[in-house]
Formats: C-alpha cells, structure tokens, sequence
C-alpha cells in the first residue's frame, strides 16, 4: 500500500469529505477521488460510500482507518527519529488540549517550544476533556493537556499546573464589590454552565458533592461549549458562573466582569499531561512532553 494513498483516505475520512480533503492536501478533487479508487481496487473493498458531497466510511473503511493511523504515525516517528539522530527535529505534532490550558496556556508554550525547534509543525486541536482524552486513546494526538483525570483504560496523567474555579458576575451586577457571597445567594441567580464532559463542569461538579450539594439545587439557565461564550454572557448580564480564573485574570483586572469566591466551595484542581501507556510516541511529541513538564516545575 503507498503511504500517500492512506494519507489522503484517513484526511477523506476525517473530513467526510472528498473536497475538503482535496483543499486541505492541495490537490484536486479527481486526484483524491483517483488515489481513493487505486487503494479501493488494490485491497478489493469498498472504503467510502459516496453519499452526494460528502463521504461515510463503510465497515472496511473503519476497520483499515485505524490501521492506516497507525502506519502514518509510525512513518513519522521514523523520518523523526532520524532527524534526531542526525541532531535535528522537524515533522508535524498534534496536541490536543481541553479549552483553558488550549486557549490561555498553550499557545505561549508552544511558541517557546517552536524557538528551539524552528522546523517543526504543531497542530493545537481544542475540544473537551473528555474528547481530548478519546483523541489520545486513538493516537489521532500523541499528547494531550486537559482539566480532569478521566478517560480510557491506558490513559496516563501526569500534573502539570494547578488551576482554581471563581464566581463571576457583571460589571452591574449587585455583586459587584463583594468579596465572596453564599451557597444560598447564589442558588438564587441564574446560572451559566459548561458543558457536560468539560473539565470546569467536572471539578463544580465534585465540590458541590463534597459540599453535600449538585447542580439540581441551581438556577441553571444554560450550558455552553465554551469559556469565551460564558464570559460573553456573564457580560450581558444573561447569568453568573464558575470559570477558572486563569481564563478571567485579564477581565477581572479591566473591570469588565467582577471575580469573587463562594463561601464554603472551594474549587481548586489542576491540569494534566495526557499521553497513552502502551502506544510509542514519536521523538517530537518525547520533546514536547518533556518541554511542558519541565515548564510546569
């Protein structure tokens, strides 16, 4: 089987479709279509199943998409090894990371990370903690940061940066000023959530348990994918909500949301390294690990 075939069939599967993954390898979609049809004729199955624009794995399809994962990475595990060898790194890295260490984290690591290694490539794939944990168990991210310690058999964790959860409320809110109010005042107002599977929603979720409390006792009036989308919110005076207050230092500081503390729930958790136990990672994503730990002492 040739290497570039597999590569454009995982990019057509990825994407569900034959055009998107023609403009996201440059090619046209004739020549994707071509390479498909070639490995198709060559293992003697139906991969894809045509379905007007987009593209549907069949069964062989799923069952050679994992395999060609598996190759793909390991052909880039090669050429990086041997770069190492030769006392250089280049290649591509996926990370994945969960929405406060991919947004407010990161990036900065990242690009420290890029000034020693100029040649590299890195792709920075945000989701929840628990899709970036899946992603992981899969190999589609040899690495992953993320805000709670769950996940697949094989996971491993390893603490990176401890991180605290804080109420905030609008500029004109009547907060606003107060140090900390109570459980009971804040069962009063309504209430801005993250999403089911976050690592925010996980760590509310484990304090309002030891506080011999759940969110049922709440206002909740709506969950939202992600941090930016609840400060937006908070700001136009829709609800309150626990946010990790590294995602609100810079709004806190400019008064355009008020921070303060719940009495008697303290939500304090940290961020973790998410790599597999059993499946080889590539000398880039060694580096990357490593980098980030070392960061984090």
């Amino acid at each position: 089987m040739d290497l570039r075939q597999l590569e454009i069939f995982v990019k057509v599967a990825e994407l569900g479709s034959f055009s998107k993954a023609a403009d996201a390898l440059f090619l046209t979609q004739p020549t994707v279509s071509e390479h498909i049809k070639s490995l198709e004729d060559e293992l003697g199955v139906r991969l894809l199943d045509r379905l007007g624009r987009g593209a549907a794995l069949t069964k062989g399809g799923t069952l050679l998409q994992g395999y060609a994962q598996r190759l793909l990475a390991l052909s880039r595990e090669t050429r990086q090894a041997m770069e190492s060898f030769q006392g250089r790194m280049s290649g591509e890295l996926l990370v994945g990371a969960s929405t406060i260490p991919g947004e407010y984290i990161l990036p900065a690591l990242i690009g420290r990370f890029k000034e020693k290694f100029p040649d590299i490539a890195i792709t920075l794939l945000i989701g929840g903690s628990q899709a970036v944990t899946e992603w992981v168990a899969e190999g589609r991210a040899e690495v992953g940061v993320v805000g709670a310690r769950s996940g697949p058999r094989g996971i491993e964790f390893r603490e990176l940066f401890p991180d605290d959860i804080v109420l905030i409320v609008s500029a004109a809110h009547p907060w606003h000023g107060r140090k900390q109010v109570t459980m009971a005042e804040l069962r009063t107002e309504p209430l801005l959530l993250r999403e089911r599977g976050s690592g925010t929603r996980a760590a509310l979720e484990t304090a309002l348990t030891q506080a011999g409390s759940d969110i049922t006792a709440f206002r909740v009036v709506g969950e939202m994918g992600s941090t930016q989308a609840i400060k937006q919110a908070v700001k136009a005076g829709v609800g309150v909500s626990l946010v990790s207050r590294r995602a609100v230092e810079e709004e806190c500081r400019a008064g355009s949301v008020w921070c303060l503390r719940v009495k008697d729930l303290r939500i304090a958790r940290a961020f973790y390294l998410a790599t597999h136990r059993e499946r080889s990672r590539s000398p880039l994503a060694e580096a990357f690990r490593a980098f980030v730990e070392a960061e984090a002492v």
